[in-house]
Protein backbone atom coordinates (compact mmCIF):
# COMPACT_ATOMS: atom_id res chain seq x y z
CA UNK A 1 0.00 0.00 0.00
CA UNK A 2 1.08 3.73 -0.96
CA UNK A 3 -0.30 7.23 -1.43
CA UNK A 4 -3.04 6.69 0.33
CA UNK A 5 -4.58 9.58 2.31
CA UNK A 6 -8.17 9.73 2.99
CA UNK A 7 -10.18 10.29 6.55
CA UNK A 8 -13.87 9.96 7.56
CA UNK A 9 -15.96 11.53 10.20
CA UNK A 10 -17.82 9.37 12.70
CA UNK A 11 -21.05 7.75 11.99
CA UNK A 12 -20.72 7.53 8.37
CA UNK A 13 -20.10 5.24 5.88
CA UNK A 14 -16.91 4.33 3.89
CA UNK A 15 -17.35 1.47 1.15
CA UNK A 16 -14.15 -0.07 -0.39
CA UNK A 17 -13.90 -1.11 -3.48
CA UNK A 18 -11.35 -2.49 -6.02
CA UNK A 19 -10.21 -5.42 -8.31
CA UNK A 20 -8.75 -8.82 -6.64
CA UNK A 21 -5.50 -7.97 -4.84
CA UNK A 22 -5.72 -3.97 -4.55
CA UNK A 23 -4.56 -4.18 -0.70
CA UNK A 24 -8.55 -3.45 0.11
CA UNK A 25 -7.94 -6.47 3.12
CA UNK A 26 -4.38 -5.36 4.16
CA UNK A 27 -5.92 -1.41 4.36
CA UNK A 28 -8.36 -2.55 7.17
CA UNK A 29 -6.54 -4.80 8.83
CA UNK A 30 -3.76 -1.83 9.72
CA UNK A 31 -6.84 0.17 11.53
CA UNK A 32 -6.73 -2.41 14.56
CA UNK A 33 -3.14 -2.79 14.30
CA UNK A 34 -2.56 -6.05 13.23
CA UNK A 35 0.41 -4.20 10.77
CA UNK A 36 2.63 -1.50 11.54
CA UNK A 37 2.61 1.10 8.76
CA UNK A 38 6.21 1.34 7.38
CA UNK A 39 5.28 5.59 6.50
CA UNK A 40 2.26 7.18 7.51
CA UNK A 41 -0.09 6.86 10.20
CA UNK A 42 -3.46 5.65 11.24
CA UNK A 43 -5.72 7.36 13.52
CA UNK A 44 -8.75 7.19 15.45
CA UNK A 45 -9.51 10.29 17.08
CA UNK A 46 -6.62 11.83 15.74
CA UNK A 47 -4.44 9.71 17.44
CA UNK A 48 -2.24 7.25 16.34
CA UNK A 49 -2.93 3.50 16.33
CA UNK A 50 0.19 2.77 17.68
CA UNK A 51 -0.19 4.99 20.57
CA UNK A 52 -3.34 2.84 21.79
CA UNK A 53 -3.43 0.01 23.93
CA UNK A 54 -4.16 -2.78 22.01
CA UNK A 55 -6.90 -4.16 24.19
CA UNK A 56 -8.62 -0.83 24.04
CA UNK A 57 -8.51 -0.24 20.38
CA UNK A 58 -9.43 -3.55 19.48
CA UNK A 59 -12.61 -3.45 22.09
CA UNK A 60 -13.75 -0.53 19.33
CA UNK A 61 -13.58 -2.34 16.80
CA UNK A 62 -15.51 -5.52 15.05
CA UNK A 63 -14.37 -7.34 11.61
CA UNK A 64 -16.72 -9.75 9.77
CA UNK A 65 -14.15 -11.67 7.45
CA UNK A 66 -15.61 -12.85 3.74
CA UNK A 67 -14.89 -16.47 5.43
CA UNK A 68 -17.66 -17.24 8.06
CA UNK A 69 -16.33 -18.58 11.03
CA UNK A 70 -18.55 -20.03 13.73
CA UNK A 71 -17.51 -22.52 16.46
CA UNK A 72 -19.34 -25.55 17.93
CA UNK A 73 -21.64 -25.00 20.48
CA UNK A 74 -25.00 -23.32 20.75
CA UNK A 75 -26.12 -19.95 18.60
CA UNK A 76 -26.16 -18.38 22.24
CA UNK A 77 -22.40 -19.24 22.66
CA UNK A 78 -21.48 -18.17 19.22
CA UNK A 79 -23.03 -14.74 19.90
CA UNK A 80 -21.16 -14.50 23.57
CA UNK A 81 -17.91 -14.83 21.55
CA UNK A 82 -18.44 -11.04 20.68
CA UNK A 83 -20.27 -10.09 24.38
CA UNK A 84 -19.59 -12.64 27.26
CA UNK A 85 -22.06 -11.40 29.01
CA UNK A 86 -24.55 -10.31 26.47
CA UNK A 87 -28.48 -11.12 27.49
CA UNK A 88 -30.81 -13.07 25.35
CA UNK A 89 -32.62 -9.59 24.34
CA UNK A 90 -28.86 -8.09 23.46
CA UNK A 91 -28.79 -11.65 21.30
CA UNK A 92 -31.75 -11.39 19.57
CA UNK A 93 -31.10 -8.05 18.93
CA UNK A 94 -28.11 -8.59 17.30
CA UNK A 95 -29.86 -11.43 15.10
CA UNK A 96 -32.70 -8.93 13.85
CA UNK A 97 -30.35 -6.56 13.00
CA UNK A 98 -27.96 -8.88 10.88
CA UNK A 99 -31.63 -10.22 9.22
CA UNK A 100 -31.80 -13.89 11.09
CA UNK A 101 -34.01 -13.62 13.40
CA UNK A 102 -36.72 -14.96 11.71
CA UNK A 103 -34.97 -17.99 10.71
CA UNK A 104 -33.53 -18.59 14.45
CA UNK A 105 -37.08 -18.24 16.12
CA UNK A 106 -38.21 -20.87 13.62
CA UNK A 107 -35.79 -23.13 14.74
CA UNK A 108 -37.01 -25.59 17.60
CA UNK A 109 -34.44 -24.66 19.94
CA UNK A 110 -33.97 -21.42 19.44
CA UNK A 111 -30.83 -19.82 20.97
CA UNK A 112 -29.57 -22.91 22.22
CA UNK A 113 -29.75 -24.36 18.59
CA UNK A 114 -26.69 -26.70 18.54
CA UNK A 115 -23.57 -25.48 15.68
CA UNK A 116 -21.61 -27.81 14.48
CA UNK A 117 -17.64 -26.84 13.73
CA UNK A 118 -17.73 -24.20 11.34
CA UNK A 119 -21.53 -24.16 11.28
CA UNK A 120 -21.47 -27.03 8.79
CA UNK A 121 -25.53 -27.10 9.99
CA UNK A 122 -26.13 -23.91 7.88
CA UNK A 123 -26.01 -22.49 4.96
CA UNK A 124 -23.44 -20.10 3.75
CA UNK A 125 -25.71 -17.31 3.69
CA UNK A 126 -27.17 -18.13 7.38
CA UNK A 127 -23.64 -18.40 8.31
CA UNK A 128 -22.62 -15.02 7.10
CA UNK A 129 -25.38 -13.37 9.23
CA UNK A 130 -24.73 -15.37 12.26
CA UNK A 131 -21.06 -13.89 11.79
CA UNK A 132 -22.59 -10.36 11.50
CA UNK A 133 -24.65 -10.79 14.69
CA UNK A 134 -21.92 -11.75 16.49
CA UNK A 135 -19.28 -8.64 15.49
CA UNK A 136 -22.55 -6.57 16.14
CA UNK A 137 -23.70 -7.80 19.47
CA UNK A 138 -21.24 -5.05 21.25
CA UNK A 139 -22.13 -2.21 19.68
CA UNK A 140 -18.57 -1.23 18.02
CA UNK A 141 -17.57 1.97 17.33
CA UNK A 142 -16.19 0.48 13.75
CA UNK A 143 -17.67 -2.37 12.02
CA UNK A 144 -15.70 -3.55 9.39
CA UNK A 145 -17.52 -5.56 7.02
CA UNK A 146 -14.37 -7.31 4.90
CA UNK A 147 -16.67 -8.58 1.43
CA UNK A 148 -18.71 -10.54 4.39
CA UNK A 149 -21.71 -9.57 2.46
CA UNK A 150 -21.02 -11.83 -0.59
CA UNK A 151 -22.82 -14.83 0.38
CA UNK A 152 -26.28 -12.98 0.76
CA UNK A 153 -28.79 -12.14 -1.77
CA UNK A 154 -29.31 -8.13 -3.08
CA UNK A 155 -32.08 -7.74 -1.41
CA UNK A 156 -30.79 -9.52 2.43
CA UNK A 157 -27.49 -7.11 1.54
CA UNK A 158 -30.38 -4.21 1.50
CA UNK A 159 -32.16 -4.64 4.51
CA UNK A 160 -28.94 -5.51 6.45
CA UNK A 161 -27.30 -2.36 5.88
CA UNK A 162 -30.82 -0.46 6.15
CA UNK A 163 -30.71 -2.04 9.84
CA UNK A 164 -27.48 -1.41 10.45
CA UNK A 165 -27.88 2.31 9.58
CA UNK A 166 -30.91 2.22 12.24
CA UNK A 167 -30.11 0.25 14.73
CA UNK A 168 -26.01 1.14 14.99
CA UNK A 169 -26.21 4.98 14.26
CA UNK A 170 -23.60 5.49 16.27
CA UNK A 171 -20.98 3.11 14.64
CA UNK A 172 -18.64 4.13 12.19
CA UNK A 173 -19.35 1.04 8.99
CA UNK A 174 -16.45 0.25 6.60
CA UNK A 175 -17.64 -2.08 4.25
CA UNK A 176 -15.59 -3.82 1.38
CA UNK A 177 -17.24 -5.42 -1.56
CA UNK A 178 -17.16 -6.54 -5.20
CA UNK A 179 -20.94 -5.29 -5.09
CA UNK A 180 -21.22 -1.29 -6.40
CA UNK A 181 -25.04 -1.62 -4.57
CA UNK A 182 -23.13 -2.45 -1.33
CA UNK A 183 -21.34 0.86 -1.26
CA UNK A 184 -23.51 2.70 -4.16
CA UNK A 185 -25.21 4.80 -0.61
CA UNK A 186 -22.22 5.29 1.57
CA UNK A 187 -21.05 8.82 2.10
CA UNK A 188 -17.69 8.21 1.30
CA UNK A 189 -16.23 5.61 -1.39
CA UNK A 190 -12.30 4.46 -1.56
CA UNK A 191 -11.29 3.20 -4.80
CA UNK A 192 -7.92 0.89 -4.89
CA UNK A 193 -5.62 -0.30 -7.29
CA UNK A 194 -2.43 -2.19 -7.00
CA UNK A 195 -2.30 -1.01 -3.64
CA UNK A 196 -2.56 2.96 -4.35
CA UNK A 197 -5.78 5.24 -4.20
CA UNK A 198 -7.55 5.73 -7.52
CA UNK A 199 -10.24 7.77 -6.06
CA UNK A 200 -12.22 8.66 -3.43
CA UNK A 201 -15.50 10.58 -2.93
CA UNK A 202 -19.10 9.37 -3.23
CA UNK A 203 -20.77 7.24 -6.07
CA UNK A 204 -21.66 10.41 -8.44
CA UNK A 205 -17.90 12.15 -8.08
CA UNK A 206 -16.46 9.34 -8.36
CA UNK A 207 -18.36 8.05 -11.51
CA UNK A 208 -17.08 11.40 -13.05
CA UNK A 209 -13.36 11.18 -11.65
CA UNK A 210 -12.40 7.62 -11.18
CA UNK A 211 -11.85 5.63 -14.77
CA UNK A 212 -11.59 2.24 -12.55
CA UNK A 213 -14.65 3.07 -11.14
CA UNK A 214 -16.76 3.99 -13.47
CA UNK A 215 -15.69 1.07 -15.57
CA UNK A 216 -16.67 -1.66 -12.75
CA UNK A 217 -20.04 0.85 -12.44
CA UNK A 218 -20.75 0.05 -15.81
CA UNK A 219 -20.21 -3.15 -15.89
CA UNK A 220 -22.12 -3.92 -12.94
CA UNK A 221 -24.93 -1.09 -13.50
CA UNK A 222 -25.37 -0.95 -17.02
CA UNK A 223 -28.90 -0.20 -18.17
CA UNK A 224 -30.01 0.41 -14.16
CA UNK A 225 -30.84 4.48 -12.92
CA UNK A 226 -27.92 4.32 -11.23
CA UNK A 227 -25.62 5.27 -13.94
CA UNK A 228 -28.16 8.16 -15.33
Amino acid sequence: LSDIHFSIPYHTTLGIIGPTGSGKSTLVQLIPHFYDVTDGAIAIDGTDVREILLDKLRQRIAIVPQTSILFSGTIRENLQWGKKDATDAECWQALKTAQCADFISSLPEQLDTPVLAEGKNFSGGQRQRLTIARALIKLPDILILDDSLSALDYQTDLQLRQALNQDLSQTTLIIISQRISSIIQAEHILVLNDGKQAGFGNHDALLKDSSIYRAIAQSQLEGEDDLD
